[in-house]
């Protein structure tokens, strides 16, 4: 209690210190017809070009002008009408009031606002002729270099990656989403890596309980990478920096929205939609989604082990089916206080249901070589998972008179609630049955309570703060039975029945400052994090701590422009990594007899501190070419790691998986990030990263080190073809690799033995795979369908390769290569600047259909 006391003194004392620095600022609308009309009306018209002079179709263009607010008497900002431009960018608006300063004003994502003022003295029609977009300009103390509205853009301290340019996403998830975008892998469970790292992963900047499976991909907007997060944004990421998942909200005048359906050669079906609508001073965003997700997943295991009473060889064969189905609705509104003052309100539900199936074939020889006796069994498994996510959102923006001072406010909760229920039944080659159940319920909550404010101090010179808590929570109830037989006589085993559940509260604050000194930048900041993490073993009335009352956080931007088209940066910051929960629920995993898992509840946060030189070329054409050079230095890093133990259970030796804290580990390397557009009609983005590593992991076995090259290149190409179709076609190739740690905070731990984790015995094997879409545009761009097929050639198999003086192991598994899908969307909307509110006939405000409205 006392923190959330300090933490709302703290929200009162920055307000308070920033409107005595920024004062006033009346009330006012926040645009909309709201003076009364004027008796004389004109037209104006134009075409809106890029720097090619081709029209821009769809860009959104408002006529803006003042009127007399009755109540002040001052004049305030207002929009006269609305509409999208055409597929060859002209726009035109009839019964334009003629009265008083009036401004065009053109925006698309990805390029500068353009403001046009014009007026009727001239006569009543007005042509302005091509109004041209241009980038959007560089800035030294927070460098951002938008690019054309394309399906990535490229700065100096993160690249943006729109999904909702990017076909082959129709009908997936964010795991699909997230494995196209340059820096990032995926592997088969939804695992992250940023640059041969963990990075934290947060849905609209903060953090959720929701998994990246449970995130269509049609309800994300972008992807924003940031490599090396400043001050300002939370230290927790561990060796990598940020993956920001934007979800979809709009805020244009009138309505639009979307609907989809969709279809999958496993016999999957999505379908969903989303509808946004603003007038006067509220903006209500909706969407819904349905989705069944199937698939096959087929695994291979080969082991050897060299312990007694002798050498034996392992071979293991699964095939696994998944069968799951899962909706969420989502919504809010923004509610335009005035022109200053914004609060939005947003909620969401998720409800899901997974039914995981597998069969097992194990057979082991004995002897040198494989030459011995041999025995198996078949196992097969049945498991029922069932989720529950809840999720709400208050925000508040306040906006000074002085132009960029603002002042934020937010609390964001998240919970997730889910039970399983796991039957396995063995038949031996002897003719012994053995079954296991296991059965689990947990929860788990997130809660974020933030302020953040910017403060300039002159036209070069800004400062910014905030301050931050993090409350996190979860438990889990696991209760393990054996039966001996086909009958119905069930014992518990006491010792692999537990109750855990863990608390983790991280209080912060932060300031940082920029100023530009000429062509050069500089930006420093320094964050302060309090984090205090309990855990227990309630069935055995068993706690541990660890706490760091303090810990600091420093970052510095050092940003050169060269010219106009050439700037360089380097950048510093440190980060940390803390256990998971699952990385720390001391549970042992049976999923898969041969590899057991469990967690460590002793590990210790992992920290590291980034050094990156980074050099930014944009092309005249357009072209974009990014180059950095980065050092990663970790300590207690959180690996993967492999004992063999004795099980009462399956009355043999067994390699269970856990989790420990080695001495330290480095990486250095190289990433090149080159985006082309040639011919007009084809985009070419090729990423590629090359690393060493370097993993100390003496403290577990004396000697243990492993030093390794790696590297992954991943490239798109799209391509515009004739009639309206495109077509994308992704690729990506990785080598070997020993530092590439799990991410995935799945409630039901991955539900896998997925090889992408840190590990010093061993390393995961290169893969390589190809994915194609194509997208037919119908109906003036309204719709459109997409056909798309993942893994054309079956070649995207995950492995790994484990070697310590007990044993041998390679692992390999392959999930649905080759799987089609086919998608339909309709997008709907029309421009309405009086939406909400009565409506005047004498008004001259108007509203045009867009697409298929």
């Amino acid at each position: 209690m006392k923190y959330h006391i300090l933490l709302f003194a703290l929200l009162l004392g920055t307000f308070s210190l920033l409107h005595a620095q920024f004062p006033g600022g009346g009330p006012g609308g926040p645009g909309g017809p709201g003076g009364p009309p004027s008796a004389m009306t004109g037209r104006v018209y134009g075409k809106v070009v890029d720097e090619t002079g081709a029209g821009v179709g769809y860009a959104t263009v408002q006529v803006e002008g003042k009127v007399m607010d009755p109540a002040t008497q001052a004049l305030r900002d207002t929009i006269y009408a609305g509409q999208f431009t055409a597929d060859n960018g002209d726009f035109n608006f009839e019964q334009v009031s003629a009265r008083g300063p009036l401004e065009v004003v053109v925006s698309f994502l990805g390029y500068a606002e353009i403001r046009q003022p014009f007026d009727f003295s001239g006569g009543p029609t007005k042509d302005l002729g091509n109004l041209s977009l241009a980038t959007a300009a560089s800035t030294l103390t927070e460098v951002t270099v938008t690019a054309e509205a394309s399906l990535s853009t490229l700065s100096l301290d993160r690249k943006s990656y729109r999904v909702d340019k990017d076909l082959s996403t129709a009908g997936g998830t964010a795991v699909d989403a997230l494995k196209n975008v340059p820096s990032l892998s995926v592997d088969l469970d939804g695992n992250v890596s940023l640059r041969n790292g963990a990075p934290q992963v947060f849905i609209d900047g903060r953090p959720s309980t929701l998994t990246l499976e449970q995130i269509p991909a049609t309800s994300i907007e972008s992807v924003e990478v940031i490599t090396n997060p400043s001050a300002k944004f939370d230290a927790g990421g561990g060796a990598a920096g940020i993956v920001n998942i934007v979800l979809k909200k709009d805020q244009q005048i009138g309505y639009n929205g979307n609907v989809r359906v969709g279809g999958d050669s496993q016999g999957g079906y999505n379908l969903g939609g989303d509808i946004n609508a603003r007038g006067g001073k509220v903006n209500v965003f909706g969407s819904g989604m349905l989705m069944s997700r199937q698939g096959t997943t087929v695994g291979t295991t080969f082991r050897e082990t060299f312990t007694e009473p002798g050498p034996t060889r392992i071979t293991q064969q699964t095939e696994s089916d998944m069968s799951g189905t899962f909706g969420n609705v989502r919504a809010g509104l923004d509610y335009f206080l005035d022109n200053r003052n914004t609060l939005t309100l947003s909620g969401s539900y998720m409800n899901g249901t997974f039914r995981p199936t597998d069969y097992l074939t194990n057979t082991t020889t004995y002897g040198n070589g494989g030459t011995g006796e041999s025995s198996g069994y078949e196992r097969f498994s049945d498991q029922d998972r069932n989720f529950q996510n809840v999720g709400a959102s208050l925000q508040f923006k306040h906006l000074f008179p002085r132009q960029g001072a603002e002042w934020t406010a937010d609390a964001n909760y998240n919970q997730v609630r889910f039970d399983g229920n796991s039957l396995y039944r063995s038949f031996y080659d002897s003719g012994d049955i053995s079954q296991q159940r296991q059965e689990s319920t947990g929860s788990g909550s997130f809660l974020t309570l933030q302020s953040d404010f910017i403060a300039p101090i002159d036209d070069k010179t800004k400062l910014e703060g905030g301050i931050k808590a993090t409350l996190r929570s979860n438990s889990n109830d696991q209760a393990t039975f054996v039966n001996y037989g086909e009958g119905e006589d069930w014992t518990q085993i006491i010792q692999l029945s537990d109750r855990f559940a863990f608390q983790d509260n991280v209080f912060a604050g932060y300031l940082q400052t920029g100023r530009e000194f000429g062509d050069w930048g500089l930006q420093v900041g320094l964050r302060a994090e309090s984090s205090f993490y309990e855990g227990t073993l309630t069935g055995q009335d068993s706690s541990f701590r660890i706490d760091y009352p303090i810990s600091l956080f420093p970052s510095a931007f050092l940003t050169r422009k060269l010219n106009e088209t050439d700037q360089v940066q380097l950048a510093y910051t440190r980060r940390i990594n803390r256990p998971n929960f699952f990385q720390t629920m001391p549970f042992t995993d049976f999923s898969d007899s041969l590899n057991l898992r469990r967690g460590n509840p002793q590990l210790l946060p992992e920290f590291t501190n980034s050094l990156e030189l980074s050099y930014q070329n944009i092309f005249p054409s357009g072209n974009n070419l990014l180059v950095s050079v980065y050092y990663k230095q970790a300590t207690d890093l959180i690996a993967a790691y492999q004992i063999t133990e004795f099980n009462e259970q399956l009355g043999q030796n067994a390699i269970v998986t856990s989790y420990a804290n080695t001495n330290s580990a480095t990486a250095y390397g190289a990433e090149v990030t080159l985006k082309n557009n040639l011919f007009g009609w084809l985009d070419l983005t090729s990423n590629l990263n090359v690393y060493q590593s370097v993993v100390d992991a003496g403290n577990l076995e004396s000697g243990l080190e492993v030093s390794r090259l790696s590297g992954f290149l991943k490239e798109t190409v799209q391509i515009r073809l004739p009639k309206d179709f495109a077509l994308q076609l992704n690729g990506e190739y990785r080598t070997r690799a020993s530092f590439t740690p799990t991410t995935n905070n799945d409630a039901f731990g991955g539900g896998g033995n997925g090889p992408s984790q840190n590990t010093a015995q061993g390393y995961t094997q290169p893969i390589w795979f190809v994915d194609a879409s194509l997208r037919k545009n119908l109906w003036n761009n309204a719709a459109a369908v997409t056909l798309s097929i993942q893994d054309i050639f079956g070649s995207r198999e995950f492995g790994s390769y484990t070697l310590t003086d007990f044993f041998s192991q390679e692992t390999s598994r392959l999930q649905n290569p080759q799987l089609l899908r086919l998608n339909f969307s309709y997008r709907f909307g029309k421009m309405d600047a009086s939406l909400f509110q009565r409506k005047n006939t004498n008004s001259s405000s108007q509203g045009s259909d867009m697409l298929g409205g």
